[in-house]
This record gives C-alpha cells, structure tokens and sequence, in this order.
C-alpha cells in the first residue's frame, strides 16, 4: 500500500477485485493395490467398497451378490451408480457391510460405490453428483421417549 488514497473517489479508481475461484480439482485415489476405496453411510449400516478393473464380480462379506442381496431390488439399488456411469461389468467389486438391516446396507454400498467411483475415475463425479448417489442419506430412526409407547405414538387413552 505504497499508494495514499485521498477520496473516495481514488478508491473507486482502484481495483479491488478478489481473485478468481478456481474449482476444485479431483485427482485419482488408489492404494497399493491399484483399487480405490470408499466407505458408504446410510441408517445405522456401514460399508466398506473396494473397486478394482475386473469382469463384473461382486462380492458383499465373502458371498456372492444374489446370495447376500437375493432380493431383486436390493440388487437394482447397488448398480445404480453403474448404470449412470454405465460401467457394468467392467469393475470387481468387494464389500464388507455391518450394520443396520438389508435395505440400509444396499443403501450404504450404493454410497460407498459411487464414492469409491469417483475416485478411480474423477470424471464421473458429475453425472454420480447430479443422481445425488454421492450424498449421504441422513435419515435415521427417531428415539423412542418415556411416556410413550413408541417415538411420537401416545399410550391408548382411557378415561377410567
């Protein structure tokens, strides 16, 4: 600030213009092993997604898919962010999943899936992020509270 400024005027003369944001830029995430890793959140279920270039085989807690997950739409839950990235069959999949029950933990794996695919490839972080496959689903059970029978249901009212 070698420059004394005398009005408001000369102020207005200058530029003060903050500089340019640039976005951020997202690089390829992989371990030793040439896989990339994500960890996927929903209800109280915790997944643990492994991906590596391969012929399409999922493996979920040491079982194949279609014992692990034998309902269809389970299944159809956990290749959404395959099918939008159309990337079927061309990665190997391994999953350890705890927690919760069928529905969260295809729920957590679908997350922990399009995380780990952003990383391998951070070109699909776009069309992933406008599915909304990268956001954590938030919604969890709501606590039982005392004087009620569940968490918002009353006792049944009597008046004798």
């Amino acid at each position: 600030m070698a420059d004394t400024l005398s009005s408001l005027a000369d102020l207005k003369d200058t530029e003060l213009a903050p500089p340019p944001v640039e976005a951020p830029v997202h690089v390829q995430k992989l371990d030793k092993l040439g896989r990339a890793y994500a960890t996927g959140k929903r209800k109280n279920a915790v997944a643990r997604v492994w991906i590596k270039p391969g012929k399409g085989q999922t493996t979920v807690n040491g079982k194949p898919l279609d014992v692990y997950f034998a309902r269809p739409v389970l299944r159809m839950i956990l290749n959404q962010p395959l099918v939008v990235a159309n990337r079927i069959g061309q990665y190997d999949l391994f999953v350890t999943v705890a927690g919760g029950g069928l529905s969260g933990q295809a729920g957590a794996v679908r997350h922990g899936l399009a995380k780990a695919l952003t990383y391998y490839e951070p070109e699909l972080r776009a069309p992933l992020k406008k599915e909304g496959f990268l956001t954590r689903d938030s919604r969890v059970v709501e606590r039982k509270k005392y004087g009620h029978a569940k968490a918002r249901r009353s006792f049944q009212f009597s008046k004798r």
